[in-house]
Order: structure tokens, then sequence, then C-alpha cells
């Protein structure tokens, strides 16, 4: 499949993924993966087996493992997870100053992520300037359905009085795309996160980016 053609600059809300796309924690959720399916159910899978389902509510990801032992799996997830997020939880190359540049450019910006309220805040100890950026941050908590449906995403946008032929949502997830499609939203992927550029190109977002910089100069000039 080709490259998405180049959009128009945004005029509205930018709304962005956490996971993989603001923040590194690609070491962090694959390896409370490993923890918890090893501990739970005794498997070795290898990295893409693990990582297949992020972007979706943690629960949904565990019954994935194994509809059985999802909630043991989940509790051990969160215990490994919470417990090793200072030590793993990284800050991207870039994106402080893609965030900053938004910033000043008077951009209103929001989270939109499927992790849950307390592990958000978790992430925001360690990376306490990012959470500054935001106008709004949705978690899984909000929302009674969520990616990839569009729920948290017009929440989000109606957070923000924004509309979704204005706005965009950045993810790098193919459940980030299929909830910003079905949102009527701008899609765009980044390939610095958990899953290939093979994998979002299937989803047929409107842009793929490579680099902070890149989405920065989409975002304000659709360069």
């Amino acid at each position: 499949m080709t490259r998405p053609p180049v959009i128009g600059p945004i005029a509205g809300p930018i709304l962005f993924d956490l996971d993989g796309t603001v923040i590194d924690s690609v070491t962090l959720i694959r390896e409370s993966h490993r923890h918890a399916v090893r501990a739970v159910l005794g498997l070795e899978l290898d990295d893409e087996a693990l990582v297949i389902n992020v972007g979706r509510p943690l629960m949904e990801q565990m019954e994935h493992f194994s509809p059985e032992n999802a909630e043991e799996l989940f509790h051990t997830y969160r215990t490994w997870n919470h417990a090793n997020t200072a030590a793993l939880l990284e800050a991207y190359d870039g994106v402080d100053e893609l965030l900053s540049g938004l910033a000043a450019a008077g951009r209103r910006m929001g989270i939109v992520t499927s992790k849950s309220h307390d592990a958000v805040e978790l992430a925001w100890g360690v990376l306490p300037d990012v959470r500054a950026r935001f106008d709004v941050v949705v978690t899984a908590d909000d929302t009674p359905r969520h990616k990839p449906n569009p729920d948290p995403i017009l929440h989000a946008l109606a957070a923000l009085g924004g509309r979704p032929e204005d706005a965009c949502y950045v993810g790098d997830a193919p459940f980030d795309m299929q909830a910003g499609r079905a949102a009527g939203i701008t899609t765009i992927a980044v390939t610095w996160g958990f899953f290939s550029r093979a994998d979002l190109e299937a989803e047929g977002p409107d842009l793929i980016v490579d680099t902070p910089e890149e989405l920065l100069a989409v975002c304000l000039g659709g360069a």
C-alpha cells in the first residue's frame, strides 16, 4: 500500500493517544504483559503476540490471552506495571518539542487513552511536564465504550468545543485509527510506537508520519 496523501493543516483540537505515541511505554507494557502471561498461564509468548491488542482497555487485552483467567491476569499485570512504571517509562525524543510547538501556536490538545485513570496518573508522576501540555485527558474510566469505538474521541472533542471535521487524532495503533475513523476525525498514524508501518497502512489512516518533527509540520501547516 502506498503512503496516504498529505493532508491540509489541522484547524481544531489535536488529540493524542498516550502509550506509544506521547510517552515511550513500549518496554513497560510489553514486559508487564510478559510477566502476567508467564506468572498466570505459564506461557512464553513472542513480543508481537504480547502487544497485539495494545490500545484497547486492559481487561480486553487480558481476555484475549485467556477469558477464564482474565481477572487474575489483569491484577497481575497491574501490580507489576505500577511497581515498574518509574523505572521503565521514558520520554520520546522530539515529543517535548512537538508539544511545545503546538502550544506556542495556541493549539488545544487532548489525550484519549485506554489506560485507567490511576495508571495515567502514575505516568504523569514520572513525566509531569507532559501533563501540563494537555487541556483534557480522557481515560478508560470516562466513557462506557472505548477504542476502537469513537466515544472517547467524541467525549474529548466535546470537552474542547471542537468538531471532528476540524480536528485530528494521532496514535500508533490500529485501534486508534479505527476509533478516529468511526468518529469522523482526521487520523494520523505514527511509526515510533508499538505497531509496524504495515499494520498502520492496513487501517488506511489519512497520514503516516515517522518523526515528531514531521507531525508538527503537518499539524501547523500541512507540510
